[in-house]
This record gives C-alpha cells, sequence and structure tokens, in this order.
C-alpha cells in the first residue's frame, strides 16, 4: 500500500470516515471495561484507600495529553518539510483533545491530591510542567485561530508545538530529575510495575480507550477540517452535497 497516497485530503477523507466508527465503537468498549476493572473489581489501596481508583482516569489522561501533543510536533515537522497540507490539518485537529486530557488531567490531579497531600495544588516540578502543557495548547489553539491565513497560522502553530516539545520530557522525567512531592511512575519499561495486576490492567484498558478515542474523535475533527479548507474544490462540494442530502432524507 502507498502510503503517500493518503498525503492528499480528497483520498484520506473517505478512508477517515470509514475509521472513525470503529475506533469510536472500540473506544466505548474499553473504557467500559477499564472502568468496571478499575472501580469494581481492582482492590483497595492499603495506604490510599478507594481514592486511588481516581488513577484510572488520571493516568491515561496525562499519558495522552503529553503523546498527543508530540504526536502534534511530529505532524508539525512532517508539515513544515513536506509542505502537505493534511499535516498541518492533523495537528489541528489533535489539539482541543490534547488540551481536554491535559485538562482533565490536571483536576483529577487536584482531586487526588487534597486527600493524599492534604492540598490541591502545590508548585511541583511535574505539577508546574504539566500546567505549562495546558497553556502551550491554549496558546497554539489561540494563535492559529486568531491568523487569518491559514499557511501562515499552520507555520506558527507548527513552530509552537515543536518548541513546546521541549516540555513534555521535563513532565516525565521531573520526578527522576528534582525532588518532587508527586510520586514516581508506577508503570515503567524497564522494571516491574510496583501495583497489583488487576490495577495495572485496569489503567492499561483505559489507556487504550483514551487512545482509540482520541483517534475517532481527531479523525472526525479533521474531515470537517478538510471540508472547510477545500469546500472550494470539486470533491469537498460533493461531500458537502451528500452530506445535506443525507441530512435532508433524515429529517
Amino acid at each position: 500500500m502507498n502510503l503517500f497516497h493518503y498525503a492528499s485530503p480528497q483520498t484520506f477523507y473517505p478512508l477517515a470516515g470509514r475509521l472513525v466508527p470503529v475506533f469510536a465503537v472500540l473506544a466505548a468498549l474499553l473504557a467500559v471495561a477499564g472502568l468496571y476493572l478499575g472501580f469494581f473489581v481492582a482492590p483497595t489501596d492499603a495506604q490510599q484507600g478507594e481514592v486511588y481508583r481516581i488513577i484510572f482516569i488520571h493516568v491515561p489522561a496525562a499519558w495522552m495529553s503529553m503523546f498527543i501533543y508530540l504526536v502534534m510536533a511530529f505532524w508539525s515537522a512532517v508539515g513544515l518539510i513536506f509542505n502537505t497540507r493534511l499535516s498541518h490539518m492533523m495537528t489541528r485537529a489533535l489539539a482541543p483533545t490534547g488540551a481536554l486530557f491535559c485538562f482533565v488531567a490536571l483536576w483529577t490531579g487536584a482531586l487526588w491530591g487534597k486527600p493524599t497531600w492534604g492540598t490541591y495544588w502545590v508548585w511541583d516540578a511535574r505539577l508546574t510542567s504539566q500546567l505549562l502543557l495546558q497553556f502551550l495548547y491554549f496558546g497554539y489553539l489561540a494563535l492559529v485561530h486568531a491568523i487569518e491565513d491559514p499557511r501562515r497560522a499552520d507555520r506558527a502553530g507548527a513552530i509552537i508545538a515543536l518548541v513546546g516539545a521541549v516540555n513534555v520530557p521535563v513532565i516525565y522525567f521531573s520526578v527522576q530529575w528534582w525532588n518532587t512531592l508527586h510520586q514516581g511512575a508506577s508503570v515503567s519499561l524497564t522494571k516491574a510495575p510496583s501495583m497489583a495486576s488487576t490495577m495495572l490492567l485496569g489503567m492499561l484498558l483505559m489507556a487504550l480507550a483514551s487512545w482509540a478515542y482520541t483517534i475517532a474523535v481527531c479523525l472526525t475533527r479533521v474531515r470537517g477540517i478538510m471540508l472547510e479548507r477545500e469546500r472550494r474544490t470539486d470533491w469537498a462540494m460533493a461531500e458537502i452535497a451528500r452530506a445535506g442530502a443525507a441530512t435532508g432524507a433524515h429529517a
């Protein structure tokens, strides 16, 4: 399969449409399984009690907020190097979902921190760098929507995404580089997990659910961006007409 064939919005649009329902259903199934394991099957933590169960939402959200930003930086680099329109569209489509996961990670972390640390917020290295990531998401979204020329907006947004990517390893390694209040990683690629297998499985299922959700939402959003950007082309006008006819038929 020639992957460059799908670098064009015209060819990627129908592929994205076929993939959206697949990943949407997958996200729902994984989320149900992960939440069931996390809230009804996983044992109570010996030290934190029931409040620890917020990790099944907090940790996947934090992972996805960092991962999505790195993917945005990747698409931005591809767009700047190869001047591909679809790359910048993908970056735009990912940003709102990344900002949402970052927001969820910050607020669930605050709710977890109150009973665990005795406070909702501290200017800890991990928390501060995560808050900076939230501002980077907001800054990207504000910038690309403030510039009317789409190509200029794409280039400016790509620079923010690439520069801001430096913050992601700072977030991840902050608990190792500095003496922070935030606990270390419970899951690592280099050592055995420090939690029960049921807890780990529930958290991984929620992470996969978040991943599938991100793909489904991003592909849905990028289809809308494609139609908006390409609305004067024949294929986009045909798709818009087809969507309008389908809406009228259902009405």
